[in-house]
């Protein structure tokens, strides 16, 4: 453990390290993108103070729903921390803030850009105190020109063109059912912070990382965006269907609707076989993924005609036996029944007694150090007390 972390943080009893134990996060974000980074952090071992202005994160009242009366929002996104409110407009508690930064391994921030300079916490006065320190900055638009719009994932749906992709060809562009630019962001500060750490591991040096809702998404779009950077292309929304693959989307059976995805031959003829239409795949028009797609105006009615004969569960166990990619449209609660039929143990119970909170698990699996779930999202300023006498206290590690 590191000698800069406060008392009674490390591993639980009987709890191996994780693999960042000794790392010191000190997280001045909010909202989404910076807390869902954050806790990732915390659940591979990393000691992290959630840092609140008084009246604490937005997400806190971000409700319905609750769980006694806590935003499930809140909760999602927070477990494995510590919060300690502080006024950065007070001075006795913006020295605390400074203290914690110079004895952080990691600060990560959502402040408009700039907003932190006037309380000593900008990027170059840290690094100034703290040379190995890795200082992440979540912007909606970067440092230049777009520094100061702000930054809301569904603006960034907008402005990215998601939106344009999302909905019926003939109906209103639509937003994607999660903040699936905050989330795709937090990921990307996850991992420039744990590259940036594996660089100051080689050398001492601490850096910068920037991370901008409109570039994750701009990646994010992946052959969306390939399309218009390589090719000149300007994809638009075809509802469910796929620009470049058919089979690719929901069809209807006896009792609701399938996600088939046959994307390559082989699927198809093994789909057609199951369909009981073996002789489709040696027609021309459906031969190769580029004739199905050119030709899925004929080819899916021939799909539909076979698949009405059975509900959607039926051919789901008969596609998947045969090796047919497909998947019955759920619920979020039918989406957690089917992890557990697939064994992957999706929800944790972080705490104990009365602050048991089931939550979803980290998303990954490691052998050796796997990820712990020690603390359950705190209070507002629920180790403050604690924090604030450790950071009045003398540096362990004898810097000033």
């Amino acid at each position: 453990m590191s000698e800069r972390t406060p008392p009674g943080t490390g591993a639980a009893d009987g709890a191996g390290p994780g693999p960042l134990s000794g790392v010191l996060v000190a997280d001045f974000s909010r909202v989404l993108a910076g807390p869902y980074a954050t806790m990732l952090l915390a659940d591979l071992g990393a000691e992290v103070i959630k840092v609140e202005s008084p009246g604490g994160d937005d997400t806190r009242s971000w409700t319905p729903p609750a769980r006694d009366g806590v935003s499930t929002y809140y909760l999602g996104i927070n477990r494995g921390k510590r919060s300690i409110v502080l006024d950065l407009g007070k001075p006795d508690d913006a020295d605390a803030a400074r203290e914690l930064a110079h004895r952080a391994d990691v600060l990560i921030e959502n402040f408009k850009p700039g907003g932190l300079a006037k309380f000593g916490l900008d990027y170059g006065t840290v690094i100034a105190a703290n040379p190995g320190i890795v200082y992440a900055s979540i912007s909606g638009f970067g440092t230049r020109a777009g520094r100061r719009v702000p930054g809301y994932d569904l603006m960034v749906q907008a402005i990215s063109g998601l939106m344009s992709l999302t909905g019926d060809p003939d109906g209103e562009p639509f937003r994607a059912g999660i903040s699936v630019f905050d989330v795709m962001a937090g990921n990307h500060a996850a991992i420039g912070i744990l590259a940036a750490l594996r660089h100051r591991d080689a050398t001492g040096q601490g850096q910068h990382v920037g991370v901008n809702l409109l570039s994750s998404a701009l990646s994010g779009l992946v052959n969306h965006s390939s399309a218009y950077a390589a090719g000149g292309v300007v994809p638009f929304r075809m509802g469910n269907a796929h620009p470049s693959v058919f089979p690719y989307e929901p069809f209807p059976t006896a009792d609701r609707d399938l996600i088939v995805t046959a994307a390559n031959d082989g699927q198809f003829r093994r789909l057609c076989e199951v369909l009981g239409v073996p002789e489709v795949p040696d027609d021309p028009r459906f031969a190769r993924n580029q004739d199905r797609t050119a030709n899925r105006d004929e080819l899916r009615p021939l799909l539909v005609d076979r698949l009405a004969a059975r509900g959607a569960d039926e051919w789901f166990e008969a596609l998947i036996e045969a090796g047919v990619p497909c998947a019955p449209i759920n619920t979020i609660d039918g989406g957690f029944a089917m992890a557990e039929r697939f064994e992957l143990d999706p929800i944790v119970t972080v705490g104990d007694g009365g602050r048991a909170i089931p939550m979803a698990k980290h998303p990954i699996s490691l052998s050796a150090t796997p990820a712990r779930y020690e603390l359950p999202p705190p209070d507002l300023d629920e180790h403050g007390a604690e924090v604030r006498a450790w950071l009045a206290g003398p540096r362990e590690d004898g810097r000033d």
